[in-house]
């Protein structure tokens, strides 16, 4: 019986290469996840969940900015209607006037923010750029929320001081005109967040 001849090529049997060992579901499985599903679907994806994320800010700041409104108009009825004869009007005392004051400018800037954001909302049209009213709305928020706690807080002593002489409804109305504006002040602080936040969060989408 002839051997093959080794040293000739031609005769050598070639030897079958090794099969790609397999790979397990779950592998395949996992990297899909992370390459986002083979597509644009994790793209897809987080664009969804940002304009989710940009509605519901826009509806919590509507909501707030409407609640600061009704404060701030209770808080103008109250303390402009508080007029009860000699001492007991309103007008004769400065930090009252600013009280008046500054709920009628809380009042024009809520009014107008909600009207503006009712309009958006239903639309779809915005006014301005994102950039720009992303500044309007934390600046504007800031002032007028500084505004109010100022002028309630200057408010609070001299009511003290006559209570202490004398509590009727001069008093336990300038009180409650008082509280009003920390209500408002309370809702437009909140709304200041939600400004901060989509500031420094700004989208371009």
């Amino acid at each position: 019986m002839t051997k093959p001849d080794e040293s000739n090529p031609e005769n050598v049997t070639p030897s079958p290469a090794p099969a790609p060992p397999p790979q397990a579901v779950g592998d395949v499985e996992n990297q899909t996840a992370a390459t986002g599903g083979g597509g644009g679907g994790g793209g897809i994806t987080n664009i969804l969940r940002r304009w989710k994320r940009e509605d519901l800010l826009k509806r919590s700041s509507l909501a707030l900015r409407c609640v600061g409104f009704v404060f701030s108009l209770l808080a103008f009825i109250i303390m402009a209607s508080n007029k009860h004869g000699d001492w007991k009007e309103f007008d004769k005392y400065e930090e009252y006037r600013y009280v008046v004051a500054i709920a009628i400018l809380s009042t024009l800037y809520t009014g107008l923010q909600a009207l503006r954001q009712i309009h958006e909302l239903s639309t779809g049209v915005e006014k301005f750029s994102r950039q720009n009213l992303a500044r309007i709305d934390f600046f504007g928020d800031q002032i007028v929320a500084y505004l109010l706690i100022s002028a309630a807080s200057s408010a609070v002593p001299l009511t003290n001081r006559m209570r202490e002489g004398a509590d009727n409804i001069f008093t336990d109305s300038s009180a409650s005109a008082i509280s009003m504006e920390f209500f408002a002040f309370f809702s437009l602080g909140l709304s200041a967040l939600i400004s901060g936040y989509k500031l420094s969060n700004q989208t371009y989408i």
